[in-house]
């Protein structure tokens, strides 16, 4: 029996009839439903729904969009990924593969853990690979990144978007970054992502919270330049003056324990480059406490980049009330007409 929350009809964003891709909420909004359409795909799958009983395609279809190919799973064979193709009628584009008007021409979906019995076992193993900061090493990352790659070298970075929602804004967001290293910025809309410290953010005296993450980043500062000193080649190595440039969509709720440290890591580099602190917050933010301490007191171990490093981004946050932690981190809030969104760009190099 399908839920509610399954249904586009009933739960998708109607409103939005004619889309403006030049509008924020519109362009997150359309994000957030190609990753449900992943999510109902997979769901699709469980319950054996095809054809006229399937739920997904009106997820996408509503706003044009094409199914192009599944990204499957080599473990367990579900569906944890969609490549999509924006196909408006004749009247509003030619066939050249070229974006018009801020649209994409390809968007490649990541959904987050399903919660059921015949993908849940291997969506924990690919969190507990986030955990330990090893998704890189993962062969559902591996073929979604493939996928990304061959779609980039096909019709080129301006064309793809990357979107993702929890687990699968961690894919997006690693895909997102490794693309950029190698100077090709995607448009990247990334709901919930995984930011795994100390909930600093929840609490509520300001100045308590704001002398934690100071000291945080003096020790992390610390344990930086002893390990650059255990490993010389580290020093040349500047992840942030790669990603710099790339600047994607960071979708956040304060009431989501999961993501909500990106509204206090970002407010925090911006404070320490305001007190002259800027260097060490820099330095600070290009790695964890857990890596660093292996490579200090470690056998030569050398830190792996945090996955959430990242200089730039288009941090919005929801401040509507949640009823609960579902609901804040759900994928569909954000495509609600009725938001209450605090948007900031952050860049820094």
């Amino acid at each position: 029996m399908a839920s509610e929350r399954e249904v586009f009809g009933l739960s998708g964003p109607l409103h939005l009839t004619n889309i403006d891709w030049n509008n924020a909420h519109h362009r997150r909004s359309v994000a957030a439903s190609l990753v449900e359409g992943v999510y109902i795909l997979e769901r699709d799958r469980q319950e054996k729904r095809e054809g006229s009983q399937a739920l997904a395609p009106p997820w996408w279809e509503f706003f044009h969009f094409k199914l192009v190919r599944k990204l499957i799973d080599d473990v367990d064979f579900c569906i944890f990924g969609a490549i999509y193709e924006y196909k408006p009628p004749s009247s509003h584009c030619n066939d050249s593969i070229v974006s018009i008007d801020g649209n994409p021409r390809y968007v490649i979906s990541f959904r987050g853990t399903i919660t059921k019995p015949d993908s849940f076992t291997r969506d924990f193993e690919l969190d507990i690979h986030i955990m330990r900061n090893g998704l890189h090493q993962t062969s559902r990352f591996e073929i979604g990144m493939q996928a990304v790659r061959n779609m980039v070298a096909t019709v080129g970075a301006s064309n793809v978007w990357l979107a993702g929602h929890s687990l699968g804004a961690a894919m997006a967001m690693l895909a997102g970054k490794t693309m950029a290293k190698m100077g090709n910025f995607l448009e990247a809309f990334l709901f919930n992502p995984p930011y795994l410290s100390a909930p600093i953010e929840r609490i509520k005296d300001k100045k308590v919270k704001h002398g934690i993450r100071i000291a945080g980043s003096v020790i992390t500062a610390g344990l930086a330049l002893a390990a650059r000193g255990k490993n010389p080649r580290s020093r040349s190595e500047d992840p942030f003056s790669a990603l710099s440039a790339w600047t994607p969509s960071l979708c956040v709720n304060p009431a989501d324990h999961l993501c909500s440290e990106y509204i206090g890591y970002f407010e925090h580099r911006k404070k320490m480059e305001e007190i002259g602190a800027g260097a060490i917050e820099r330095l600070a933010t290009q790695h964890s406490l857990g890596g660093l301490f292996m490579s200090v007191v470690g056998k030569g171990v050398e830190a792996a980049e945090p996955l959430h490093l990242l200089p730039s981004a288009n941090l919005t946050v929801n401040l509507s009330p949640s009823n609960d932690f579902k609901q804040a981190h759900g994928i569909h809030q954000w495509w609600r007409p009725d938001l209450n969104l605090k948007c900031s760009l952050y860049k820094f190099k």
